[in-house]
């Protein structure tokens, strides 16, 4: 085991702004079907809890049953889309060389997130960063999905490392770090919608080059 702590990102808007990408796929899934567009900020407001979620809240705001065979439907093409829908999906600024000097002072790094496991690895592949992770904890690793604790446990407990910090963005991010009694880095500049000083974070930053030196300060009290 390391004795530094396990650094456990979430990835759609604490590493990747993919809002876009998820935005046009949404609503590919549902012009298909005749229906007209939803607004960016509606489907932004949908995204943490995974696809299958998300498809539930853009129907259940349509008035239509957010469960059975169209939603499964609906969530299937909307993967087929989506796993490799990288042309409006960004790193945030710093992202790459925060991850890259974080893994080479030898903190061991991994992903846990709603999204699936595929979509996430390619966005991984597609941003050349998949090779600082040891591992990836998606939305459909497990039985449970964030905000359970059992995907953040896992992911720690992949890493080798005895203690670690949940870097994350959202209220989600901030309930599954509580229910696993694991410290809550914040990134305020994600989706969230309640005050970064309500979500019980230990380190909030407004940019991902602050991070190695407040990860820093931070290590001898994990």
């Amino acid at each position: 085991m390391t004795d530094l702590p396990a650094l456990i990102f979430d990835l759609d808007s604490t590493l990747i702004d993919s809002a876009p990408d998820i935005h046009c796929a949404a609503n590919k899934v549902f012009g298909a079907r005749g229906m007209e567009p939803f607004p960016f900020d509606v489907v932004r407001g949908f995204i943490g809890n995974g696809v299958g979620v998300l498809v539930s809240r853009l129907l259940g705001s349509r008035g239509m049953t957010d469960s059975g065979d169209l939603h499964a439907a609906m969530v299937s093409e909307f993967l087929s889309i989506y796993e490799e829908a990288f042309a409006m999906t960004s790193l945030y600024p710093s992202v790459a060389e925060m991850l890259t000097d974080l893994h080479d002072r030898g903190y061991p790094l991994a992903i846990c997130t709603n999204k699936p496991q595929a979509p996430a690895r390619a966005a991984l592949r597609h941003f050349g960063i998949d090779q600082l992770f040891r591992a990836l904890i998606g939305g459909d690793s497990m039985a449970e999905r964030k905000p359970h604790p059992a995907p953040l446990r896992a992911a720690i407990a992949a890493t080798g490392a005895r203690r670690a910090l949940f870097v994350g963005d959202s209220e989600v991010d901030a309930e599954t770090a509580h229910a696993a009694d694991v410290p809550l880095a914040l990134f305020t500049g994600g989706y969230r919608k309640a005050s970064a000083e309500s979500l019980g974070a230990r380190i909030i930053f407004d940019h991902h080059d602050a991070l190695p030196r407040l990860v820093t300060h931070l290590t001898p009290r994990l």
